[in-house]
């Protein structure tokens, strides 16, 4: 679990922490699914979800990546929400939905990264500086480990765990691909968020160099 004194964080960035952990907490409060109280308190109180990055080295590898990432995740998918070529296969998707499966497909990766340090010559003088590291405690897959952790708080519905489950879709090992198809064909929304969490992260989330 990183402790968010060992990030150095400037005034900045723990203002834009504090601004991102507040709406991402507002957006659950709206969805209004029994235990959700109890999930909010988990994440802030339990876990580093709201300092932590969404990756090491690529999209969101900084301080607060990863709420940051969701929240864009959520942009993007309540575009395709209104996008006429999903709009009409995912008609039964409420905001509710959009705003659990969007925010909620990653919380694999909260308690996920560690922070480490390491020498780099800063304007010629060595330093150790932090960098994110990966230290999975509970090795339990990916979307599979997000349904997990939510259920010990909420109910989901079935066409939510799908989502959550396959929400990496094609990048998913070959093997799987048949069983990935299957769950689109039931549930679209599965592909919805799928592509909303590719354009969050290639389009959306800052990648900082290291």
């Amino acid at each position: 679990m990183i402790d968010g004194n060992d990030l150095a964080l400037s005034p900045e960035e723990e203002s834009g922490i504090d601004k991102n952990r507040q709406l991402f907490v507002d957006y659950l409060r709206r969805a209004d699914r029994q235990g959700m109280e109890e999930l909010i308190t988990y994440l802030t109180d339990k876990t580093d979800f709201f300092v932590c990055p969404a990756s090491t080295r690529f999209h969101g590898n900084y301080p607060g990546g990863l709420c940051e990432h969701s929240l864009h995740v959520l942009e993007r998918l309540t575009k395709h929400m209104a996008d006429p070529l999903f709009r009409e296969r995912i008609a039964n998707v409420s905001m509710n939905t959009a705003i659990i499966t969007a925010l909620l497909h990653d919380v694999c990766k909260a308690n996920y990264y560690t922070v480490e340090f390491r020498n780099r010559k800063v304007n010629g003088v060595w330093q150790q500086v932090p960098f994110f590291a990966v230290a999975d405690d509970y090795p339990y897959g990916h979307g599979e480990k997000s349904v997990d952790i939510i259920r010990n708080f909420i109910e989901l519905t079935e066409e939510e765990k799908f989502a959550i489950r396959w929400h990496m879709g094609y990048t998913e090992p070959k093997e799987v691909w048949g069983s990935l198809d299957a769950a689109i064909e039931k549930y679209p929304l599965v592909l919805a968020l799928h592509e909303a969490d590719l354009e969050a992260s290639k389009f959306l989330d800052r990648t900082v160099s290291t």
